[in-house]
Parts: C-alpha cells; sequence; structure tokens
C-alpha cells in the first residue's frame, strides 16, 4: 500500500538540488507525480515542493530526509497529502468570508478540518450549528483582550489547529498572539493592500474615486496588515458606484481571494521566503 506525501524544502542555492532531491526519492522508491521548483536570484535561496507516493514507513522516510537535507542546509517540511488540516475559524460580525468558507468546505472543495468557529460575538452561532461545528463566543474588550486572547489560544490549541482564518476578525490580535501563530495565521484584509489600511478602505477608495478595489490575504504578524501577502484580486470600480456598491462587489472578492488562499495553504503550496511568499500552482 503506497502513501501520498508532499514535500516542501528551502535552502540557499547550488546546482544540482533537483538531481539530489529526486535522486534520494528514487533511491527511496518513490515517485514523483507533481514537483515544481524556484530559485530566488534576490535572496540566493530555492525553493521546492514535490507530491510524490512511497510504500516505506514515514518514520524511516522523516529519519533519512533529515540527514539528507543537513549538508544542504535545508528547511523541509514533510506532509500526509491525504490529511485535512485542522482549522479554526475566527470572525466578528460580517459573515460572507465565513459562509462561503463553510460551503466549500461542506461540498470538499478546501482540504481541511473544520474544528471551530471563535468569535467576539454571537451572531454566527445558527449559522455554526447548520454545519454542527462547535462555536464559542469570546467578548473582547480593551480591558479583558489579554484573558479573551488566552481562551482564545486554549481553544486553537486543544483543537489542535494547524490554521487560523481570520474571516473578517474585526480584532488587531496582540504581539503575543501573533507571535504564537506565526506562519499558520491568515487574514484577509478588505483593500488592495498596501493601499487603504484600516477599518474603512471603501469609503476611502470611493472618497479617492478609484477605478478598481481589491482584497488581501497575507499571513498575520505583529506589524498590522504587513504580513506576508499570499493572493490578492481586484474588481472594478465606476464613477457611479456608492460606498454600498463597492463594499458588495468588494466582499465577493474578499470570500474569493481568502478561499483561494485557504486552499493553497492546505495544499502546502506556500513557502515563506522573507517577508514574501512562493506559491506552487
Amino acid at each position: 500500500m503506497t502513501n501520498a506525501y508532499i514535500l516542501t524544502l528551502s535552502c540557499p542555492d547550488r546546482r544540482g538540488l533537483v538531481h539530489a532531491v529526486s535522486g534520494f526519492l528514487l533511491d527511496h522508491d518513490s515517485n514523483i507525480e507533481e514537483a515544481g521548483q524556484f530559485n530566488d536570484p534576490a535572496t540566493g535561496l530555492f525553493f521546492m515542493r514535490v507530491r510524490f507516493a512511497n510504500a516505506g514507513p514515514a518514520a524511516q522516510l522523516r529519519e533519512d530526509l533529515e540527514a539528507f537535507a543537513l549538508p544542504f542546509e535545508m528547511h523541509w517540511r514533510l506532509h500526509a497529502a491525504e490529511e485535512k488540516i485542522k482549522t479554526v475559524i475566527m470572525v466578528s460580525r460580517q459573515g460572507h468570508c465565513l459562509n462561503d468558507l463553510l460551503f466549500r468546505w461542506k461540498e470538499g472543495l478546501l482540504p481541511i478540518d473544520i474544528r471551530a468557529i471563535v468569535s467576539n460575538h454571537r451572531d454566527f452561532y445558527q449559522l455554526a450549528a447548520s454545519y454542527n461545528i462547535p462555536f464559542h463566543h469570546i467578548p473582547v474588550t480593551a480591558a479583558t483582550k489579554a484573558q479573551a486572547e488566552a481562551k482564545q489560544f486554549e481553544i486553537i490549541e486543544a483543537e489542535g489547529a494547524e490554521l487560523v482564518v481570520l474571516a473578517r476578525y474585526m480584532q488587531v490580535l496582540s504581539n503575543d498572539l501573533c507571535s504564537k501563530l506565526s506562519g499558520r495565521a491568515i487574514n484577509i484584509h478588505h483593500s488592495f493592500l498596501p493601499s487603504f489600511k484600516g477599518a474603512k478602505p471603501y469609503y476611502q477608495a470611493h472618497d479617492r474615486g478609484v477605478k478598481l478595489i481589491g482584497a488581501t490575504a497575507h499571513y498575520v504578524t505583529a506589524d498590522l496588515d504587513e504580513g506576508p501577502i499570499i493572493e490578492q484580486d481586484v474588481a472594478r470600480a465606476y464613477h457611479t458606484d456608492t460606498v454600498d456598491d463597492l463594499t458588495a462587489r468588494g466582499q465577493d472578492t474578499e470570500s474569493q481571494v481568502l478561499a483561494r488562499a485557504v486552499k493553497w495553504h492546505s495544499e502546502h503550496r506556500v513557502l515563506m521566503n522573507g517577508h514574501k511568499t512562493v506559491i506552487f500552482r
């Protein structure tokens, strides 16, 4: 019986890396099903993602990979391809992204396992119940922020969540929580970053008479709205549009952008390259 794996890696670029990785997999009786690589001249780094089938014991494969990667100074991760990523979704009072993610997940379009929904409001407890997903209402105020985040992180850890999705969660996470969730929290910003940051970008965009509006999905960092960008998209704006028109069109864009970012992350297609990302599509 063979198992499918996804190997992701990065290391200083040098000649023969593709040959070395392919040779390692061949020596371990693996069949490569999909492969992509990228070398970045700006950083001198090499990136690779390989999906392969292997019939041997996973523990031995990991042990051999550790020894193989050492002389190349490789940062690597090996994932079981069929294993769905345990996910916690956080949301406030706008549910378009949450609703879209839940529908895609239910239809089998996202390889994630949604374990819980956390919100600082009660608005979506019935929606969560309709999908049979635990809903946790944790109010947040300036005075209770630290305690609230402690409860949120306790839920995330209890569920074994490898991914946290901020589906229009309208609270700024503390530096401490951002650090704990580094590399595994995705936010959707209702703006084509870095333009029009803040709480009301559609009002700003309307005031400036922009011709394009957009949305940005990025990893969460302590620098607000500055994390590595995973996906962006835009929609046309017209001089006849009201703020409500822009908001409605923008929310459709937000939902699509966030869904793509979640899908790519959960398929292990996103590799970090400093403050940027490499996406193997």
